[in-house]
């Protein structure tokens, strides 16, 4: 049986080539615009492997470019991690066209660069509130990726719920330990005043001479702040922090000033020195609870108690 070609068919035939045509037309040599606006080209495509989702963890080199071909990002330099890839959840897509939905074409090993608006990226994707002076009003930017690794969505929920608990245990273990590890050091030092309500233990070890700083005094105060095992995490003095190996030559290495009962420093400190006079030196034994609690700061584990060598050098009374 002949099949029949009517004028009616030409015409649907030709009406889906130059549908198709328009879809891949584009103002780029060798990218490919789709019906959502992304200007995309693959030098390495799997279009038949699983592709990344919303939610999914991505690992990919990245880098990206101005319409002046002048390199914003590489992550071969920018990378935090020290190797050449950045690695972060894929989210939401934040524009029709966007890198998000970029990423979402790839598979694990695709390669591919991309042209997207530099407006949108910016303002939308990376929610900026204004174009850097780098970046041309309505111009492009160009993008390209090898996508390295896909871990699903509920493959990183499970090793989230994991990792918390794992913490959560050690928080836990940390709590407990704290006491304990306190007990051994004040006996380990000979310690035997008494502590305050708080907690505080203040062993004094010269006497200052005058008034006590009140509240809102403006104090000056040489430190030097240690863990229960020695380790230094912090102080104003220049030799100590070289000795350390904490110095940093674009800190001043003098006494801290502060407004004492303002919160401005930890609990431990307002209430300890506010027990000296100047010229006083002493040694103040902080639990953490009065100290970075269970949530530490910097190099301070959770529930750690603190150590620190203190000289009240002087005190200014509050502005009347």
């Amino acid at each position: 049986m002949k099949k029949s070609f009517t004028k009616s068919t030409a015409l649907t035939a030709f009406a889906a080539v130059l549908a198709i045509t328009a879809c891949n037309k584009s103002p780029y040599p060798g990218y490919k615009m789709a019906e959502n606006g992304l200007y995309s080209k693959f030098y390495k495509q799997d279009e038949s492997a699983v592709k990344a989702k919303e939610g999914d963890m991505v690992k990919l080199y990245l880098s990206y470019k101005n319409n002046k071909d002048s390199v914003i990002f590489d992550s071969k330099k920018n990378s935090q991690n020290g190797t050449q890839f950045i690695e972060f959840p894929l989210g939401k897509s934040s524009f029709k066209g966007s890198f998000e939905d970029a990423l979402a074409t790839m598979a694990a090993g695709d390669s591919a660069s991309f042209v997207i608006n530099a407006d949108s990226v910016y303002l939308k994707t990376f929610r900026a509130k204004s174009l850097p002076p780098f970046i041309a009003k309505n111009s492009m930017l160009t993008f390209t990726a090898k996508l390295e690794k896909i871990t699903p969505k509920d493959v990183v929920e499970k090793e989230r719920a994991k990792k918390m608990e794992e913490q959560k245990a050690m928080m836990e273990l940390r709590k407990t330990e704290e006491p304990k590890a306190l007990e051994k050091y004040l006996a380990d030092n000979k310690i035997t005043v008494k502590p305050t309500a708080s907690g505080l233990y203040y062993v004094e070890k010269q006497k200052g001479k005058g008034a006590k700083p009140g509240k809102g005094c403006k104090v000056k105060v040489n430190y030097t702040g240690r863990l229960l095992d020695g380790t230094v995490f912090d102080t104003s003095d220049e030799a100590t922090a070289k000795q350390a190996g904490l110095f940093n030559e674009k800190r001043p290495y003098q006494p801290i000033e502060f407004p004492l009962g303002e919160g401005q420093v930890i609990p431990g400190w307002d209430e300890g020195i506010a027990l000296l006079s100047p010229g006083a030196k002493g040694l103040f034994v902080i639990p953490s609870a009065i100290g970075y609690g269970a949530q530490g700061g910097g190099p301070i584990p959770p529930f750690s108690p603190l150590v620190f060598d203190v000289e009240l050098v002087s005190f200014t009374p509050p502005a009347k």
